[in-house]
């Protein structure tokens, strides 16, 4: 071997280092256009309905009766306390450039956690790194991490009522496996029944039913929630086909 030769060789580049570089790449860019996206489409929809949750009417108090003077003024201690909580837990960043940059923070995060999702898909199945592949596989993504949830828990604007966060958390992600495990089985699987058990596994979480609040209450406009499903729609669909599209690029490019 010459030294010119020796000299002009690139070091290959390791799978790992591979998934990560594409997962960065990708997911900076896409992060970036979803914030783009969002900027434009929801986050005016978000900032009206602000506005609405503010200006909300407070029911008043109910009298009280003087036997239950003592059990209600032990409930109003504890419910002053909860609400002093609520007031440090329910920070969020001021708008204009604060929340501009904790969003982009947050987008390019979950960009590069679904790039290295998309990645490892990739490997595993030894697909080609098109960028019909990539399509592919953000499409079955965004059906998987947002359609499937969204129709029992569709996006919520502020001052909307909901289930206890716990409970929607598992439902999601119970939502979103078997939604995986569903479209893994009729894509791969074996045999005429696995189209069927497919299906199952697919509606299996929405015969469940998603938990609900006990009482519905909304503070915007039902027009405006509407608007807001729309747009999140939108946007998180640009978002996956944009990021499908770069991790098949930046994929083939670090090979």
């Amino acid at each position: 071997m010459s030294l010119t030769s020796s000299l002009g060789a690139r070091p290959a580049r390791s799978p790992f280092n591979r998934i990560v570089s594409t997962a960065v790449a990708a997911g900076l860019l896409a992060g970036l256009a979803l914030t783009a996206v969002q900027t434009v489409q929801v986050a005016p929809i978000i900032l009206q309905a602000e506005t609405y949750e503010q200006a909300a009417p407070v029911a008043p108090a109910a009298p009280v009766p003087h036997a239950h003077a003592d059990a209600a003024a032990h409930a109003h201690h504890h419910e002053h306390e909860h609400e002093h909580d609520h007031e440090h837990a329910g920070w969020k960043p001021e708008n204009g450039a604060e929340r501009t940059l904790y969003t982009i923070l947050a987008n390019v995060t979950m960009g590069v956690a679904c790039a290295l999702l998309l990645c490892a898909a990739l490997t595993v199945a030894g697909a080609r790194p098109t960028w019909r592949q990539g399509l592919l596989w953000s499409a079955a993504s965004y059906l998987v991490f947002f359609v499937a949830p969204s129709l029992g828990l569709p996006p919520e604007l502020p001052g909307t009522s909901a289930a206890p966060l716990g409970q929607r958390q598992i439902w999601w992600a119970l939502t979103a496996l078997s939604t995986a495990g569903g479209l893994a089985l009729m894509a791969f699987g074996r045999g005429s029944m696995r189209f069927v058990g497919g299906l199952v596994l697919l509606a299996a979480p929405h015969l469940a039913g998603a938990p609900q609040p006990l009482v519905q209450s909304r503070a915007a406009p039902e027009e405006l929630a509407h608007a807001f499903v729309i747009a999140s729609a939108l946007a998180n669909a640009a978002f996956w086909l944009v990021l499908g599209w770069l991790t098949a690029f930046f994929f083939k490019k670090f090979a």
